[in-house]
């Protein structure tokens, strides 16, 4: 639906799908977006399936909406983040791990705050995200440390909120109780229960 108009200053322009050559100096190009279903099937207590409900499938259901980038996936609930850098979330919320500064279940996609997020990852009773400046994000069930923000493990957050550090790289959830999370300098950091 978009078009682009594109000058070489000389030779060939083959695109990387191959499915375009021409040779000259200029061009333009019809562009017509990549739309990313996703679909779910399986356990929907909560609304976990995001289907405005909590009826169980036993096929992919299509989720409402479209142009997911990354899924996060918990038992009871999950993230995604679309290609536009905004972040959803739908399932089970009795900690806040939908980051609605509230502990509503919701079984549809429901919006996250904020715009630049790049990926996402829903631990069992909480979530975690990275935002495209490299800060990671957490909220949720605060138990055994697992949000890493010192705190109390009554003291659950039901809104993003920031661990220190600007290059934060990947986060994911061993087990229901720890989190293990690399930054762009190849040195990994982890909080949570240690009780082995």
């Amino acid at each position: 639906g978009e078009t682009y108009h594109i000058s070489y200053p000389s030779g060939a322009f083959t695109n990387t799908g191959g499915d375009v050559s021409y040779v000259g100096t200029a061009y333009t190009f019809g562009v017509k977006p990549q739309f990313t279903s996703l679909f779910a099937w399986g356990y929907n207590g909560y609304g976990g399936l995001g289907q405005n409900n909590t009826t169980q499938r036993s096929s992919p259901t299509q989720v409402p909406g479209d142009n997911w980038a990354t899924l996060g996936v918990s038992y009871q609930h999950m993230t995604a983040v679309k290609a536009d850098g905004t972040l959803w979330g739908w399932g089970r919320n009795q900690y806040g791990q939908l980051g609605q500064n509230n502990t509503a279940d919701y079984s549809s996609p429901i919006q996250i705050p904020a715009t630049t997020w790049s990926t996402s990852f829903a631990g069992y009773l909480n979530s975690y995200a990275l935002k495209t400046d490299g800060t990671l994000w957490v909220w949720g069930d605060a138990g055994n440390g697992r949000l890493g923000l010192n705190q109390p493990e009554s003291s659950n957050v039901s809104s993003p909120t920031q661990i220190p550090g600007t290059t934060w790289t990947t986060a994911f959830d061993t087990d229901q109780n720890r989190v293990l999370v690399t930054k762009t300098d190849g040195t990994l950091w982890t909080w949570g229960s240690n009780n082995d």
